[in-house]
């Protein structure tokens, strides 16, 4: 009696073959600001800081590229992925061909030259905005603004079974 063969299973680190779970791992990336390390053996060749613009899986017309501006992966540019848990619970992905690999983590965020914090989440400046509250429509106020309406406010009722 076979069995078929159970789907794999990681938790936090593992090494990944198939195209599908691959581009899976990889998504995540997806539009984030990583930082890449490009190596040959032992050798550092290339290192550099890029947005992702696409993750591409099934098109081998498509080549796999790191540039400051922008970044491009081709799920079949590799053998394999190899993924790993960082203590801050961020991934660090490894892209394998052959004796070359790309190391890509996320990009950490540097404040007034503090290199040392971690990706954090944004705030959201409201110092150039103005806040504006609607107040609800009672039959005793009037709906619009004279200035706006011309400056009469004949011809129109809040009432709203009264005809102009």
């Amino acid at each position: 009696m076979s069995s078929v063969p159970s789907a794999k299973f990681f938790v936090n680190q593992g090494v990944v073959t198939s195209r599908i779970d691959m581009q899976n791992l990889l998504r995540p990336l997806l539009k984030q600001t990583v930082s890449y390390r490009y190596q040959r053996g032992r050798e550092l060749i290339a290192h550099g800081t890029g947005w992702v613009e696409r993750i591409v899986v099934d098109d081998p017309d498509m080549s796999t590229y790191f540039t400051p501006i922008s970044i491009s992966l081709n799920v079949d540019s590799f053998e394999h992925l190899e993924f790993d848990t960082r203590p801050d619970q961020l991934l660090v992905y490894t892209l394998v061909q052959g004796d070359e690999r790309v190391i890509i983590e996320y990009a950490p965020l540097q404040i007034d030259g503090d290199a040392g914090r971690g990706a954090e989440q944004l705030s959201f400046d409201t110092s150039g905005f103005v806040q504006m509250e609607l107040q609800g429509l009672g039959a005793e106020q009037a709906v619009g603004d004279p200035v706006m309406d011309g400056g009469e406010r004949s011809g129109w009722s809040t009432d709203p079974d009264v005809e102009a």
